[in-house]
């Protein structure tokens, strides 16, 4: 007997209808959802048979409905596991997402089944103030609103490379690359590809350009601000980094596991989410 365990997007009303959908290919393969005590809550979910009401523990996959950034605390939850993340857009891109709304059922049925791809992700490790962060997405480090410019000097595989005056710089993995990295003017690397881009945000110079880093090359980030910044991973702000403090990020190869729809293709998903943006 499959477990899942669901992850919904934060409207309630968004994903309800889709439940039902979820709870009728759920008993059709015998399987059970695991609901944690927020998402039942969210839903009105009484445990019954073919569902439970638990921690996130013992499923063998997990389904989300949401949009990239549900998907990606999916991924953060289960980093280093052997759970693959079966997503089911409802955001306004969804480009981790494998499944569409108008054949969620289909999905459902392929995900209980089995009949999918597993993508291993890679992630960006990043070591500050005594911690360790994953990020699937993006490490975004900026300025507060109201401070002033930021000045951060960054060094790869020891060598100093630079230092930018800017509001800020995004390190992307693969996956992320289409993110706040495409928004600055860097670089799209399809996934398969090993290694991470750095890219600034607003620099205030004509030489700071983006960069793929090697996958073996850790990058050194200094803040040289009088001010501390903001850092902000996979969307989520978790720290600062202090004036004069610094931090380091390394690539990380098979950090998490995405399930996709047998063919599924990197590029035709980039040309189907970023061709939806411009119609």
């Amino acid at each position: 007997m499959i477990r899942a365990q669901v992850l919904t997007h934060h409207s309630h009303a968004d994903t309800a209808a889709a439940l039902e959908q979820l709870f009728a290919a759920a008993q059709a393969a015998n399987a059970t959802l695991v609901f944690d005590p927020e998402e039942a809550l969210k839903h009105s979910v009484e445990p019954r048979e073919g569902i439970e009401i638990a921690p996130c523990g013992g499923a063998e996959i997990c389904l989300v409905l949401g949009g990239d950034g549900t998907i990606l605390r999916a991924l953060q939850l289960h980093a280093h596991t052997s759970i693959p993340v079966f997503a089911v857009n409802f955001g306004a891109i969804g480009f981790l997402s494998t499944v569409e709304r108008s054949d969620m059922r289909e999905g459902f049925d392929d995900a209980f089944a089995g009949a999918y791809e597993l993508l291993e992700l890679p992630a960006l490790s990043l070591e500050l103030g005594g911690e360790r962060y994953t990020a699937f997405n993006d490490v975004a480090i900026h300025r507060k609103v109201g401070e002033r410019v930021a000045e951060i000097s960054y060094a790869l595989d020891g060598e100093v490379a630079g230092s930018v005056r800017c509001d800020g710089l995004v390190l992307a993995t693969p996956a992320g690359s289409t993110g706040y990295n495409l928004a600055n003017g860097g670089p799209v690397m399809a996934w398969g590809v090993e290694g991470y881009v750095v890219s600034f945000i607003a620099p205030h110079t004509l030489n700071a350009r983006a960069l793929v880093v090697a996958p073996a090359d850790p990058i050194y980030l200094t803040n040289d601000s009088a001010e501390p910044l903001d850092v902000v991973i996979d969307g989520r702000p978790v720290a600062e980094l202090a004036s004069q403090g610094s931090m380091t990020a390394r690539f990380e190869l098979d950090a998490g596991r995405l399930a996709q729809r047998h063919g599924t293709s990197f590029y035709r998903r980039l040309r189907q989410k970023f061709g939806r943006l411009a119609s």
